[in-house]
């Protein structure tokens, strides 16, 4: 597993050093010992290294990372160039497009995002090679719900960008007034017509960001040469 090496060590550092994250890293070590286990372990923390706290404008929660073959690399909702576009993120970028009108791109590398302050964030950050939620219970939600803490201590405007009932149950954490929080149902195809689509998170973002005084997000994906 990588090592988390920027702000973010300052904030959540100490749970590092707690009995569950060391029951938790010698599961992991175990699972990629013995079977097929993604993202690749240099790729855990993704999100963290592109993502620092003090740069965090917007956080968008994801559940389970990605468990087919060469998708996950520890941004929620991203896939590598090359990698055929998921069904979510298919919905996702329609409703950027409805939103905001950016173009669909070629591609689902999410990572322009990330540089922007927009942390990616899983809420389990591995798994079992086409067994979703298999890494679900092993200690990787008391890790992420500590990030989550971290960001609701944060003394600035942050949004938190809930999709699905999972991401939404974690709206209890979220007690900082100088925050947003937007709330749609997921944007898979089972539920993005129930709400997903039509709710603008893109732009609420932004218009929340700019009327405090912070730099938008470029929420367009450039394609990929392929």
């Amino acid at each position: 597993m990588g090592a988390i090496t920027n702000d973010w060590l300052t904030a959540i550092g100490d749970e590092f050093k707690k009995s569950y994250y060391r029951e938790l890293y010698n599961f992991v070590k175990a699972e990629y010992g013995k079977y097929i286990i993604y993202p690749n372990a240099d790729d855990i923390f993704n999100a963290f290294h592109f993502t620092p706290l003090s740069k965090v404008k917007a956080v968008i929660l994801g559940q389970d990372p990605y468990h087919n073959v060469g998708q996950a690399h520890g941004l929620s909702f991203s896939v590598k160039p090359g990698i055929d576009i998921p069904p979510s993120l298919v919905n996702i970028y329609k409703e950027l497009h409805d939103d905001l009108g950016c173009y669909i791109p070629n591609h689902g590398h999410l990572e322009k995002w990330a540089r922007q302050g927009v942390l990616l964030l899983n809420t389990v950050l591995t798994v079992r090679a086409h067994q979703a939620n298999s890494h679900q219970g092993r200690g990787w939600e008391q890790f992420t719900d500590a990030v989550i803490n971290a960001i609701n201590q944060q003394d600035r405007p942050i949004v938190f960008i809930l999709w699905g009932r999972p991401a939404q149950q974690k709206k209890k954490m979220l007690t900082n007034k100088k925050h947003l929080i937007l709330e749609a149902p997921h944007p898979s195809p089972l539920s993005a017509y129930r709400g997903f689509f039509g709710s603008r998170p893109f732009s609420k973002t932004n218009e929340f960001l700019k009327s405090h005084g912070i730099e938008p997000i470029d929420w367009q994906i450039e394609q990929a040469p392929f």
